[in-house]
């Protein structure tokens, strides 16, 4: 930790002297000032009514283009989350190499509340959804070339006007129009390690047409990002080249590792009789005992060579490969002085990849093969019992009927490695198009009428899993009467099935494999249609101030989705998990008004106006909502200006939320059980020992005893609920803007500090399962128990009285709550050196966590997470730069604060995690011509995450929490941009 500490001081001390030598940020109401000085007028995201003043009452936040170019990333995923105000991504490249689908999504998440409650709009209009059944959209059908600017609305305010799933806020990328001439991008990169190659190409062309009354912008790109693989990397623990754990669950520090830890589904197999477990040893040959991580093992009969467990880390993808193809239409024609046509259109096809280990197969966990997990090694054939010729002497002359059927039988784990790595690809095409028409009704009245019609569909293959009901054929095994051997049953050989020999290492053969092997095969299509049409604009205000204004509109929205399975995944008849088909849809038509009302203008106080809004929604779903806000801006003079907005936001429930079956998980539970005595451990151990199968493990081991097969092999279920209703909110923002115009050395300086609070009434969660057992057994709860299921005898290696099945589902929980302080700040000077003009640029953004906390079931109580992983208190990011109108030097630096583990893992702030603070720099040259050349560094201090295998909060199958902090290290980027 003491090293850790003077990293961060370290860290800080070198930005801290850069900051003082060169800044360099766009200013983040630039865009916005620069039309209204023109005398244009504007629509800021948060509001329908266009204006002159680049400002709103709810706090929005501006990425210009010159930022998003300044921090070389490929996903503008990479630039948002720079920004405090966006939580751990749901779906990035390196968090989501271990899902069944959705892997290479890229995804963000406001004031961490989930992706489902911040909406993504372009050019101010809905999006159709990446993620089936979902809100949310995939990022990666946002070109960074196409991009002129992204708002970010950081309250909740924003539900009134544009309606559901604005609860947490709204990002809005605004896309480039009526661009002329010829842009080419391209830009390539790698890790220092060698890893991660990327490559970017993008062609951006526009012109007028009809002596200027039509502009066309197209834009057609290809990127990838190539795969990262977790061997190659490190944590601060070292490197990540071998199978670890957390040295906690040993007695060790949470931050150390214990290696090799490797896993128990060993590829030679591992066979348990009611006696003894077998296995091969490293040299092939048969021994009574197993230790996957040990150089020897022993039992009562013999011993044996190790290790004989299995290192992961070979297969396993940091961050995974992500393709993309993108086409981009942004076109617009002035039929008549008043009337305008306009069009949007877009095709994104993106190809993502994973990789991880081959499939750990058991004959308990792995489907329903066999009710009880116990193989027979005997088969039952005209009247005779028939022995598995493969079944080696020793183990079958130790194995016995252990449940009654007649049969010897034994629990056989084996880790598929003759199928090779669970490889899945899939691609992910998105189309959506925008059509309509705006124009001026009167003087002062503008009109829109459009339709929005959007879709995404997905396929994805995947290899690695194993046909459970063909592999329970294959090993009835009878004679042939030739004197070979054959499958038992006729149906099964008249379906091609063969003799298959599953002991030892590389034993299944070619032929076995082709016999069990289970490709699987998934599809989705989710559809959206919108079609709308508002009145803006203003009228006299009795109060002889500015004019009154007004948007009036209604709308149509249609979301459907329709995603499945192959038949064996569906059924979890594939080894893996049972996943069932989502189909629904459900209808929404809305209207909505809002309104802005000056009540001084330039009178003894510069500026008070007030405005509010309203939205009136009825669902095929849930019925009617209804979502308002109100609020006000005070300015006593230019300088400085007042602002606060309370909002009540709705939230309807989506369609996986209301329609989805019921799925398989294995998620990472700790047993809070583990280490219990046949005494004492308070209300803990009484709730433990109520268990007759922990009693029975605690007989047998002197204190409850969880091994890593326990650890692996615990599932649960999880689906929709047709029964929800809709979310509820109360949003408050307050806050204050100074921009000190008058002073001329300042004029180019503003400052915002804002306070937030989002409460959410009946939120839409899925319990999570560490919650639910932490509230059975520590707590004592009786209703979180009836979603656990543990072991009463041991089956195989998994422990009497572990966990089986922990399952969850989506409810109207109590609520969610989170407050805290965003505080900006944005200052642009020149300076002249001689004949050069210097300008210089500083961007601020820091968010600070008051408070945050879930309650996953109605009436239990509040879970916090402010202060923890994911959500520290205290987190900022600095943009800050220098260049003439030849170079510029740029450098962005991202903090993380110090953070708590989940309480939920070992007591509430138990275990702390040291800030991060992460620094990038650019060169760019401009060359006469409109040609740039530039070079760019991602984490320059090559920092490492901070390592917690296994610990709640790590991502699955990572050592750290890869969403969070940064896992990749260092790496370096090169490109040039023309114009023409």
């Amino acid at each position: 930790m003491q090293k850790a500490a003077l990293r961060s001081a370290t860290s800080l001390t070198a930005f801290a002297l850069l900051c003082a030598s060169s800044a360099y940020a766009q200013d983040a109401a630039e865009p916005a000032a620069e039309a209204a000085d023109d005398g244009g007028v504007i629509i800021v995201t948060g509001t329908r009514i266009q204006t002159d003043v680049p400002t709103t009452v709810a706090p929005v936040q501006v990425v210009s283009e010159d930022l998003i170019e300044s921090s070389g990333a490929i996903n503008i995923q990479e630039t948002l989350l720079e920004n405090p105000v966006f939580g751990t991504p749901t779906f990035s490249r390196t968090n989501t190499s271990f899902l069944t689908s959705g892997s290479g999504l890229a995804t963000v998440d406001l004031r961490n509340l989930d992706v489902d409650r911040t909406l993504v709009l372009i050019n101010g209009r809905r999006v159709v959804s990446g993620l089936p059944g979902s809100a949310a959209v995939d990022l990666n059908m946002i070109p960074t070339q196409m991009l002129e600017r992204a708002e970010v609305l950081t309250s909740g305010s924003a539900s009134a006007v544009y309606g559901s799933d604005a609860v947490a806020g709204v990002v809005n990328f605004i896309l480039k129009d009526d661009f002329e001439g010829l842009e080419i991008n391209a830009q390539s990169g790698i890790t220092e390690v060698g890893d991660s190659f990327t490559l970017d190409t993008g062609v951006l062309l526009g012109g007028n047409f009809d002596d200027g009354r039509g502009n066309a912008t197209v834009f057609f790109g290809y990127s990838e990002q190539g795969a990262a693989f977790l061997k190659n990397h490190k944590t601060e623990a070292g490197p990540s080249d071998v199978d670890s754990i957390s040295a906690i669950f040993f007695g060790g520090d949470i931050f150390d590792s214990v290696e090799p830890f490797n896993s128990s589904y060993a590829p030679q197999g591992r066979y348990s009789t009611d006696n003894f477990t077998w296995t091969y040893s490293p040299t092939g040959a048969l021994q009574p005992c197993f230790d996957a991580n040990a150089a020897t093992c022993t039992s009562d009969i013999g011993d044996g060579v190790g290790p004989n467990g299995f290192n992961r880390q070979a297969f396993r993808y940091l961050a995974v490969p992500v393709q993309r193809y993108t086409g981009y239409l942004n076109a617009h024609y002035d039929i008549t002085d008043n009337i305008t046509a306009f069009l949007e259109g877009s095709f994104v096809s993106t190809n993502a990849k994973s990789n991880i280990e081959p499939f750990p197969w058991d004959t308990d966990s792995s489907g329903t093969q066999y009710v009880d997990g116990q193989m027979p090694i005997e088969t039952l054939f005209n009247g005779a019992i028939v022995r598995n010729p493969f079944v080696p002497d020793a183990i079958y002359n130790d194995a016995s009927d252990t449940n009654g059927d007649g049969l010897r039988d034994i629990f056989v784990a084996k880790r598929l490695s003759s199928f090779g790595p669970r490889a899945t690809e899939a691609t992910q095409d998105t189309f959506r198009l925008v059509g309509g028409v705006r124009g001026e009704l009167a003087s002062n009245w503008n009109y829109e009428v459009f339709a929005n019609y959007g879709q995404t569909n997905i396929t994805q293959t995947g290899t690695g899993q194993i046909n459970v009901l063909n592999f329970r054929s294959s090993q009835q095994i009878v004679p042939d009467g030739e004197g070979g051997f054959m499958c038992a049953d006729p149906n099964a050989v008249a379906n091609g099935c063969i003799p298959v020999n599953i002991f030892g290492l590389d034993s299944i053969g070619e032929e076995g494999v082709a016999y069990l092997e289970a490709p699987s095969f998934y599809k989705a299509v989710q559809k959206q249609t919108q079609v709308g049409a508002n009145l803006s604009g203003f009228f006299g205000n009795p109060l002889g101030a500015n004019d009154i204004g007004m948007t009036v509109g209604v709308e149509y929205r249609r979301e459907s989705q329709d995603s499945r399975w192959d038949a064996l995944q569906s059924a979890g008849l594939n080894g893996g998990n049972a996943l069932p088909p989502t189909s629904g849809s459900f209808e929404v038509k809305e209207a909505y008004g809002e309104v802005l009302v000056p009540l001084i203008n330039d009178g003894f106080v510069h500026e008070l106006s007030v405005r509010g809004a309203a939205r009136y929604s009825d669902y095929s779903s849930i019925g009617n909502t209804f979502s308002w806000n109100a609020g006000g801006e005070f300015a006593p003079i230019e300088d400085i200006r007042f602002r606060g907005m309370y909002a009540v936001t709705v939230r309807a429930p989506n369609v996986a939320e209301l329609f989805e079956g019921l799925s398989q998980d294995f998620p990472t539970v700790n047993d809070p059980c583990d280490g219990i005595g046949a005494t004492g451990g308070g209300a803990l151990g009484d709730n433990c020992r109520a268990a007759p199968g922990v009693l029975a493990n605690i007989a047998a081991n002197g204190t409850f005893l969880v091994t890593q097969s326990d650890r692996q092999g615990v599932t649960g279920f999880s689906g929709g609920n047709p029964n929800l209703q809709e979310e509820k909110g109360k949003t408050l923002t307050a806050g204050v803007v100074i921009n000190p115009k008058s002073i001329h050395a300042l004029r180019n300086l503003t400052i915002t500090a804002d306070y937030f609070r989002v409460k959410i009434q009946d939120a839409i969660v899925e319990t999570p399962e560490q919650f639910i057992v932490d509230q059975c057994y520590r707590q004592g709860v009786q209703s979180f128990c009836d979603f656990i299921e543990r072991r009463t005898t041991q089956q195989g290696t998994n422990s009497a009285g572990s966990l089986r099945e922990v399952n969850t589902g989506v409810t109207n929980s109590g609520g969610i709550k989170t407050s805290g302080i965003d505080v900006t700040l944005n200052y642009v000077h020149f300076f002249d050196v001689g004949n050069e003009r210097l300008r210089t640029s500083l961007n601020v953004a820091y968010t600070h966590l008051l408070s945050g906390y879930e309650i996953p079931l109605r009436g239990e109580a509040k879970d916090y997470f402010e202060g923890e992983v994911g959500s520290a208190k205290d987190r900022f990011t600095v943009n800050t730069a220098i260049g003439t109108d030849d170079f510029r030097l740029s450098a962005t630096g991202t903090y993380i604060g110090a953070s708590w583990i989940d309480d939920q893992f070992d007591g509430f702030h138990v275990y702390k995690v040291h800030p991060e603070f992460y620094l990038d720099l650019q060169l760019r040259y401009f060359i006469e011509g409109g040609t740039e050349f530039y070079v760019g560094a991602d984490n320059v201090l090559d920092n490492d995450p901070v390592y917690f295998a296994s610990v709640n909060g790590s991502t699955t199958g990572m050592e750290s929490d890869t969403g969070t902090y940064d896992p990749l290290g260092r790496r370096f980027y090169a490109g040039v941009k023309m114009k023409f």
